[in-house]
């Protein structure tokens, strides 16, 4: 099913930072993670490359107290510790679990990266998986990120190094700015970045089309990452999945934070109990 949306005037959430911090280990690796906290029901969200739990803050604000989100920062992003594999993410999603000590099964919210994580994470654990938002990505996937290695290193101040990673990604990576006593540099490290994305790289049909549960596929219109054609295939092909078009690029929940919220909102209602 598609749903496209018409153009609306760009709106914004306020940035609510009440989320509180919390960290675990899994096989000797530091994780953290934000939670929003209270009774709700829980919803998992997972970001994209080079982004962190951060990124979800006001809509976890906006959610609340209905819904409780737990933001985790992946496995060499944001504050968790570095290394990664395809297979450690998704272990990394189960320790999650495991900390958090499920019982029900939750709602995954992935952009990107995450949303791999998440079809990926439910095709192997589909007995915890209620329902997934999947943020503009595919399952046939090319993109090269090599260029990000010119954000490699120290820089003497921080607009030094916004002005290196630019107008186009600033808005994103600006939570992942860290400040040292040698100057300012991102919380991940490109190259590991770029070893991830490679991991990522492929054709994952199958680990889309295993699972039945519940699906929102949202895609960014200006996206560089997906297209309407492939989005429009993952939609026809895989049971109980609706797409939907958005205003705005591949990080649409932060392009347009209240179409996004507004998406993510019915689709929470719409669920059983």
């Amino acid at each position: 099913m598609l749903v496209l949306l018409k153009r609306k005037k760009t709106q914004y959430l306020p940035r609510n930072k009440t989320m509180k911090r919390h960290v675990f280990e899994h096989n000797g690796l530091k994780l953290s993670y934000l939670d929003s906290g209270g009774n709700g029901q829980l919803l998992i969200a997972l970001h994209a490359h080079w982004m962190e739990g951060s990124t979800f803050e006001s809509l976890a604000a906006a959610l609340a107290p209905q819904w409780r989100v737990v933001a985790m920062d992946q496995r060499g992003h944001g504050y968790s510790g570095h290394a990664s594999t395809r297979d450690d993410y998704l272990g990394d999603l189960s320790a999650l679990f495991q900390h958090l000590n499920l019982k029900e099964p939750t709602v995954l919210l992935g952009n990107s990266l995450g949303g791999v994580n998440a079809y990926q994470f439910a095709a192997r654990h589909p007995d915890l998986v209620r329902a997934m938002i999947i943020e503009d990505i595919g399952v046939e996937i090319s993109v090269n990120i090599d260029f990000s290695l010119a954000w490699t290193g120290t820089f003497k101040t921080r607009e030094a190094l916004a002005q290196c990673v630019g107008p186009r990604f600033l808005s994103c990576l600006q939570d992942s700015f860290r400040q040292t006593e040698d100057g300012w540099r991102l919380a991940f490290n490109p190259s590991d970045m770029i070893k991830s994305n490679n991991f990522v790289t492929g054709n994952h049909w199958k680990d889309w089309l295993a699972t039945e549960c519940p699906v929102l596929l949202i895609r960014g219109k200006d996206s560089r990452v997906t297209t309407q054609a492939h989005l429009e295939q993952m939609a026809l092909r895989r049971p109980n999945t609706v797409l939907c078009t958005l205003e705005g690029g591949h990080v649409t929940h932060s392009d347009n934070p209240v179409g996004f919220l507004d998406l993510v909102n019915k689709f929470l209602q719409e669920l059983s109990p």
